[in-house]
C-alpha cells in the first residue's frame, strides 16, 4: 500500500544528529500512518533487545497464526497488548506482565531519548516528521497499520538474533536489512531465502487484522464444527435442505513479493437464500445476501490444500439456478462493487435479479462468474480449477 510519507529520517544507528537545512515547522495534520517503515526497522535494529524480547515477538506471531492469520505482530497490540496476536479474544490475558521489560518499554525509551537529543541540539530532524513530541510519535505508531512480520518463524531456534528489513514496496525481492551484532550494527543484503535461514523481522503492513479469520469466526461458532467436517444447526427429517460448503481452498501461487507476507483471499458468493416464491410478485420479497469470508495462506502453505469447512449457502432451494461467484487476493484501494446477476425459477420460468458484490479497487480478481446448481450437484467433492485457486465443494 503507497501511503504518503512525511519527510523524517532519524541518524539512529549513528547515534547522532545531523545538521539540516531550516523546514516549516508548522503543526501539520495528524496522520497515524505516516511513520516510514525504514524508519521503525531502524529503531528496532538500534535497541540492544535479547532473548526476551524475541520470545515477546515469537509469541505473538505464533498466536497470529493460531488464529488463522499471518505470521504477524501488529504494533498496535505491541503497546497496547504486549505478547498478544492478531485475533485473540477481547478478554483474553496479554502477556506483558510476564515480561521484565516488553518491547514497547525498549522503543518507548529510545523514542523519549531521541526527540530530547533533537530538542537539545535543534537540528530539526525529528519536527520535519510533523510531530512535536516522543508521546505523539509514540501515538502515530500505535494507531498505524505497521507490525513486524516474522516469516518461518517455526523455523527459529530460540537464541539467534533476527535480521530486521522493511516492506520496500516496490515489488522488489531484495532490501537492506539490519543486523545488531556485539553492539554493532552492520546491513546486509535479505532476500526470501535468508529469511529460509536465519530469522528475518519485516517492518510492513497489516492487511488483514481488521477481519475475522475462519478459525476466529468457528472458535465463535462452535456448530461449525472442526478440520474438514461440519454440523448443521436444526437439521430434522421433515424436508431436505441443500447446503452448500466450501470445504478446501488451495492456493497455486503467491500474489505478492515476499516482504508483504501471506495472500488474504475473499471468497464471496451472491444469491437468494431459501427462496421458495410461486409468483414474480412473491420474488420482490426476497433480497440478494452476499456470503463473505477471508482465508489467509501462508507463503509456505501454497499448494497444499487448506481446509476451509464454511458454508456458503445454507439453504439452496431447487428454484434457484445459479449464483455469482467472486474469488479476490486484498491488495486494498477503495471500496467498490462488481455489479453481476444470479438467476431463479419460478413456474418453469427463470428470472435473472441484480446483485453488487464488494470489493477493493487494487485487489487481484482471482475469478469471477455464476456457477449453477447442476456444477456443485455434479462437482460434489471433486477439487475444481478457479484461476490461480482451487477448490472442494460439497453439497450437503
Amino acid at each position: 500500500m503507497t501511503v504518503m510519507k512525511k519527510v523524517l529520517f532519524l541518524a539512529l544507528l549513528a547515534g547522532a544528529l545531523a545538521a539540516c537545512e531550516k523546514v516549516d515547522t508548522t503543526v501539520k495534520e495528524y496522520d497515524p500512518v505516516a511513520v516510514p517503515l525504514e524508519d521503525v526497522a531502524r529503531i528496532l535494529a538500534a535497541l540492544p533487545v535479547g532473548s526476551e524480547q524475541w520470545n515477546e515477538v515469537h509469541a505473538a506471531v505464533q498466536a497470529s497464526t493460531g488464529n488463522g492469520y499471518d505470521s504477524e505482530y501488529t504494533l498496535k497490540n505491541l503497546f497496547t497488548r504486549p505478547g498478544t496476536g492478531v485475533g485473540a479474544a477481547p478478554e483474553a490475558k496479554a502477556a506483558g506482565n510476564d515480561y521484565a521489560k516488553p518491547l514497547r518499554e525498549w522503543i518507548g525509551d529510545y523514542v523519549q531519548n531521541l526527540f530530547a537529543a533533537t530538542k537539545a541540539s535543534e537540528t530539526g530532524e525529528v519536527s520535519r516528521s510533523g510531530y512535536n513530541s516522543a508521546q505523539e510519535y509514540l501515538n502515530a505508531l500505535t494507531e498505524s497499520d505497521i507490525q513486524i512480520y516474522w516469516p518461518f518463524e517455526d523455523r527459529w531456534d530460540g537464541s539467534e538474533a533476527p535480521v530486521i528489513t522493511f516492506d520496500p514496496d516496490d515489488g522488489s525481492s531484495k532490501n537492506v536489512g539490519y543486523l545488531r551484532e556485539n553492539g554493532i550494527v552492520r546491513e546486509i543484503l535479505v532476500d526470501e531465502n535468508t529469511a529460509l535461514e536465519r530469522p528475518v523481522w519485516v517492518v510492513n503492513r497489516n492487511d488483514d487484522a481488521a477481519y475475522k479469520s475462519l478459525e476466529v469466526l468457528r472458535r465463535e461458532n462452535p456448530d461449525w464444527g472442526q478440520g474438514g467436517t461440519i454440523r448443521l444447526k436444526g437439521e430434522s427429517d421433515e424436508a431436505p435442505v441443500h447446503t452448500l460448503v466450501l470445504k478446501e481452498f488451495t492456493a497455486k501461487r503467491n500474489f505478492d513479493a515476499w516482504f508483504a507476507g501471506a495472500s488474504e483471499f475473499f471468497v464471496k458468493i451472491g444469491c437468494l437464500e431459501e427462496f421458495t416464491a410461486s409468483t414474480e410478485a412473491e420474488m420482490l420479497l426476497y433480497s440478494p445476501t452476499v456470503t463473505d469470508f477471508m482465508v489467509v495462506v501462508k507463503r509456505g502453505q501454497v499448494g497444499t490444500p487448506v481446509p476451509f469447512n464454511a458454508v456458503l449457502v445454507s439453504d439452496w432451494t431447487d428454484q434457484l439456478e445459479n449464483c455469482a461467484f467472486l474469488i479476490t487476493e486484498d491488495d486494498g484501494g477503495t471500496r467498490t462493487t462488481w455489479k453481476c446477476s444470479a438467476m431463479v425459477k419460478i413456474n418453469s420460468k427463470s428470472y435473472g435479479f441484480d446483485i453488487n458484490i464488494p470489493f477493493n479497487t487494487r485487489d487481484d480478481i482471482v475469478w469471477r462468474g455464476q456457477l449453477s446448481r447442476r456444477f456443485f450437484e455434479a462437482n460434489t467433492d471433486v477439487t475444481g480449477h478457479f484461476g490461480d485457486v482451487d477448490l472442494v465443494f460439497e453439497i450437503i
